[in-house]
Protein backbone atom coordinates (compact mmCIF):
# COMPACT_ATOMS: atom_id res chain seq x y z
CA UNK A 1 0.00 0.00 0.00
CA UNK A 2 1.08 3.53 -0.67
CA UNK A 3 1.50 6.02 2.39
CA UNK A 4 -0.53 8.86 2.55
CA UNK A 5 -0.49 11.01 5.35
CA UNK A 6 -4.39 11.52 6.57
CA UNK A 7 -3.24 14.66 8.58
CA UNK A 8 -2.28 16.30 5.96
CA UNK A 9 -4.81 15.13 3.25
CA UNK A 10 -7.38 17.49 2.37
CA UNK A 11 -10.28 15.06 0.43
CA UNK A 12 -12.37 17.53 -2.35
CA UNK A 13 -15.17 17.44 -4.32
CA UNK A 14 -15.49 15.47 -8.00
CA UNK A 15 -13.50 14.03 -9.66
CA UNK A 16 -9.84 14.62 -10.95
CA UNK A 17 -7.45 14.82 -13.89
CA UNK A 18 -4.90 13.15 -11.79
CA UNK A 19 -3.15 13.12 -8.27
CA UNK A 20 -1.76 16.67 -8.66
CA UNK A 21 -5.03 18.19 -9.28
CA UNK A 22 -7.06 16.61 -5.82
CA UNK A 23 -8.32 13.55 -4.75
CA UNK A 24 -11.66 12.47 -3.60
CA UNK A 25 -12.34 9.84 -1.27
CA UNK A 26 -12.12 6.98 -3.41
CA UNK A 27 -9.91 8.42 -5.09
CA UNK A 28 -7.64 8.37 -2.54
CA UNK A 29 -8.41 5.13 -1.63
CA UNK A 30 -7.50 3.84 -5.00
CA UNK A 31 -3.93 6.05 -4.21
CA UNK A 32 -3.90 4.24 -1.04
CA UNK A 33 -4.12 0.68 -2.39
CA UNK A 34 -1.48 1.59 -5.13
CA UNK A 35 -3.73 1.27 -7.41
CA UNK A 36 -4.43 3.33 -10.57
CA UNK A 37 -5.42 6.55 -10.35
CA UNK A 38 -9.37 6.10 -10.39
CA UNK A 39 -12.80 6.92 -8.20
CA UNK A 40 -13.61 3.24 -9.06
CA UNK A 41 -10.77 1.31 -7.01
CA UNK A 42 -11.18 -2.21 -7.92
CA UNK A 43 -10.69 -2.76 -3.79
CA UNK A 44 -14.02 -1.21 -3.31
CA UNK A 45 -17.03 -2.40 -3.05
CA UNK A 46 -19.39 -1.65 -5.49
CA UNK A 47 -22.09 -0.51 -2.90
CA UNK A 48 -19.42 1.80 -1.13
CA UNK A 49 -17.99 3.41 -3.88
CA UNK A 50 -21.54 4.31 -5.43
CA UNK A 51 -22.40 5.74 -1.78
CA UNK A 52 -19.37 6.94 -1.12
CA UNK A 53 -18.90 9.11 -4.27
CA UNK A 54 -22.07 10.81 -3.49
CA UNK A 55 -21.34 11.06 -0.01
CA UNK A 56 -18.19 13.00 -0.68
CA UNK A 57 -19.65 15.50 -3.13
CA UNK A 58 -22.86 16.54 -1.31
CA UNK A 59 -20.59 16.97 1.92
CA UNK A 60 -19.75 20.51 2.98
CA UNK A 61 -15.69 20.72 2.93
CA UNK A 62 -14.97 20.31 6.49
CA UNK A 63 -17.43 17.29 6.94
CA UNK A 64 -15.82 15.93 3.58
CA UNK A 65 -13.00 15.88 5.91
CA UNK A 66 -14.35 13.08 8.44
CA UNK A 67 -13.94 10.60 5.69
CA UNK A 68 -10.96 10.18 6.00
CA UNK A 69 -10.16 7.53 8.36
CA UNK A 70 -12.45 5.17 5.98
CA UNK A 71 -9.74 5.42 3.56
CA UNK A 72 -8.21 2.50 4.29
CA UNK A 73 -10.89 0.70 6.07
CA UNK A 74 -12.49 0.88 2.55
CA UNK A 75 -9.67 -1.15 1.10
CA UNK A 76 -10.50 -4.44 0.78
CA UNK A 77 -14.44 -4.38 0.40
CA UNK A 78 -15.25 -5.84 -3.05
CA UNK A 79 -16.48 -8.87 -2.98
CA UNK A 80 -16.74 -9.36 0.60
CA UNK A 81 -19.76 -10.73 0.71
CA UNK A 82 -21.43 -7.61 2.61
CA UNK A 83 -22.72 -5.96 -0.29
CA UNK A 84 -27.09 -7.19 0.32
CA UNK A 85 -26.20 -6.01 3.75
CA UNK A 86 -24.88 -2.70 2.74
CA UNK A 87 -28.15 -2.50 0.34
CA UNK A 88 -30.71 -3.05 3.06
CA UNK A 89 -29.28 -0.69 5.34
CA UNK A 90 -29.05 2.27 2.62
CA UNK A 91 -33.02 1.49 2.03
CA UNK A 92 -33.64 1.37 6.16
CA UNK A 93 -32.27 4.81 6.44
CA UNK A 94 -34.24 6.09 3.30
CA UNK A 95 -37.37 5.12 4.61
CA UNK A 96 -36.84 5.62 8.38
CA UNK A 97 -34.08 8.29 8.50
CA UNK A 98 -34.39 10.31 5.44
CA UNK A 99 -38.03 10.33 4.89
CA UNK A 100 -39.32 11.28 8.28
CA UNK A 101 -36.84 14.38 8.71
CA UNK A 102 -38.56 15.54 5.90
CA UNK A 103 -41.88 14.67 6.65
CA UNK A 104 -41.94 16.18 9.92
CA UNK A 105 -40.35 19.27 8.39
CA UNK A 106 -44.39 18.85 6.44
CA UNK A 107 -46.11 18.81 9.89
CA UNK A 108 -47.15 15.16 8.66
CA UNK A 109 -45.36 14.12 12.17
CA UNK A 110 -47.97 10.89 12.81
CA UNK A 111 -46.82 9.32 9.53
CA UNK A 112 -43.08 10.60 10.22
CA UNK A 113 -43.18 8.07 13.63
CA UNK A 114 -44.81 5.63 11.94
CA UNK A 115 -41.71 5.37 9.57
CA UNK A 116 -39.16 5.52 12.70
CA UNK A 117 -41.63 3.16 14.56
CA UNK A 118 -41.24 0.56 11.35
CA UNK A 119 -38.58 -2.88 12.73
CA UNK A 120 -35.36 -2.25 10.59
CA UNK A 121 -35.26 -3.42 6.94
CA UNK A 122 -32.32 -5.94 6.71
CA UNK A 123 -34.13 -8.01 4.19
CA UNK A 124 -37.02 -8.07 1.34
CA UNK A 125 -39.72 -9.40 3.65
CA UNK A 126 -38.76 -6.43 5.93
CA UNK A 127 -38.95 -3.86 3.04
CA UNK A 128 -42.05 -5.26 1.76
CA UNK A 129 -43.86 -4.69 5.11
CA UNK A 130 -42.47 -1.54 5.00
CA UNK A 131 -44.70 -1.14 2.14
CA UNK A 132 -48.37 -0.24 3.17
CA UNK A 133 -46.66 2.50 5.49
CA UNK A 134 -44.55 4.13 3.25
CA UNK A 135 -47.32 4.42 0.55
CA UNK A 136 -49.62 6.10 3.36
CA UNK A 137 -47.18 8.52 4.55
CA UNK A 138 -46.81 9.37 1.08
CA UNK A 139 -50.38 9.66 0.10
CA UNK A 140 -50.66 12.41 3.39
CA UNK A 141 -47.44 14.09 1.65
CA UNK A 142 -49.05 14.48 -1.37
CA UNK A 143 -52.38 15.90 -0.35
CA UNK A 144 -49.69 18.73 1.56
CA UNK A 145 -47.45 19.04 -0.96
CA UNK A 146 -50.24 19.99 -3.26
CA UNK A 147 -52.15 22.08 -1.00
CA UNK A 148 -48.94 24.04 -0.76
CA UNK A 149 -48.09 23.87 -4.40
CA UNK A 150 -44.97 22.21 -4.08
CA UNK A 151 -44.61 20.13 -6.77
CA UNK A 152 -40.94 19.75 -6.83
CA UNK A 153 -41.29 18.10 -3.71
CA UNK A 154 -44.03 15.32 -5.15
CA UNK A 155 -40.58 14.69 -7.80
CA UNK A 156 -38.68 14.40 -5.11
CA UNK A 157 -40.41 11.70 -3.52
CA UNK A 158 -41.19 9.52 -6.59
CA UNK A 159 -37.54 9.84 -7.15
CA UNK A 160 -36.27 8.30 -3.74
CA UNK A 161 -39.08 5.75 -3.79
CA UNK A 162 -38.22 4.21 -6.69
CA UNK A 163 -34.86 4.38 -6.08
CA UNK A 164 -35.23 2.88 -2.79
CA UNK A 165 -36.85 -0.32 -4.44
CA UNK A 166 -34.33 -0.44 -7.46
CA UNK A 167 -31.79 -0.49 -3.94
CA UNK A 168 -33.20 -3.39 -2.85
CA UNK A 169 -33.75 -5.25 -5.84
CA UNK A 170 -30.19 -4.09 -7.22
CA UNK A 171 -27.59 -4.14 -4.74
CA UNK A 172 -28.31 -0.25 -3.87
CA UNK A 173 -25.91 1.04 -5.78
CA UNK A 174 -26.28 4.33 -3.97
CA UNK A 175 -29.30 4.93 -5.77
CA UNK A 176 -31.64 6.01 -2.92
CA UNK A 177 -28.75 8.32 -1.53
CA UNK A 178 -28.44 10.05 -5.07
CA UNK A 179 -32.19 10.61 -5.23
CA UNK A 180 -32.10 12.03 -1.07
CA UNK A 181 -28.93 14.57 -1.82
CA UNK A 182 -31.00 15.64 -5.07
CA UNK A 183 -33.87 16.72 -3.01
CA UNK A 184 -32.00 17.81 -0.08
CA UNK A 185 -29.90 20.09 -2.49
CA UNK A 186 -33.14 20.96 -3.87
CA UNK A 187 -34.91 21.83 -0.78
CA UNK A 188 -31.67 23.18 1.13
CA UNK A 189 -32.95 27.04 1.91
CA UNK A 190 -31.77 28.72 4.77
CA UNK A 191 -35.09 26.79 7.17
CA UNK A 192 -33.74 23.54 6.14
CA UNK A 193 -30.28 23.70 6.58
CA UNK A 194 -30.64 22.03 10.25
CA UNK A 195 -32.57 19.01 8.69
CA UNK A 196 -30.02 19.21 5.77
CA UNK A 197 -27.19 19.31 8.45
CA UNK A 198 -28.42 16.00 10.50
CA UNK A 199 -29.04 13.86 7.27
CA UNK A 200 -26.03 14.36 6.56
CA UNK A 201 -24.17 13.64 9.75
CA UNK A 202 -27.03 10.52 10.12
CA UNK A 203 -25.38 9.57 6.03
CA UNK A 204 -21.74 10.03 7.97
CA UNK A 205 -22.55 7.52 10.51
CA UNK A 206 -24.97 5.56 8.26
CA UNK A 207 -21.70 4.97 5.74
CA UNK A 208 -19.21 4.11 8.19
CA UNK A 209 -21.55 1.59 9.55
CA UNK A 210 -21.93 0.37 6.44
CA UNK A 211 -17.81 -0.40 5.50
CA UNK A 212 -18.47 -3.67 7.73
CA UNK A 213 -22.22 -4.48 8.52
CA UNK A 214 -20.92 -7.63 10.41
CA UNK A 215 -19.51 -5.28 12.94
CA UNK A 216 -23.25 -4.00 14.40
CA UNK A 217 -26.80 -2.48 12.95
CA UNK A 218 -27.16 1.54 13.32
CA UNK A 219 -30.62 1.13 14.90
Amino acid sequence: MHHIDLNTLTLAKGGHRDRDNGLCLLEAVAYFADEPHSDAPACVSPVLRNFGTSLNDVLPDAKRQTLKPLIPRLIGTAEDGQDEARSYMALDWLIRTWTPAWLDLAGLTAEAQALRDLRRIVDLVAAQDAGPVVRAAREKAYAAWAAAGAAAWDAAWDAAWDAAWDAARAAARAAAWDAARAAARAAARDALNPTVEQLQDSAIALFTAMVDPSAGATR
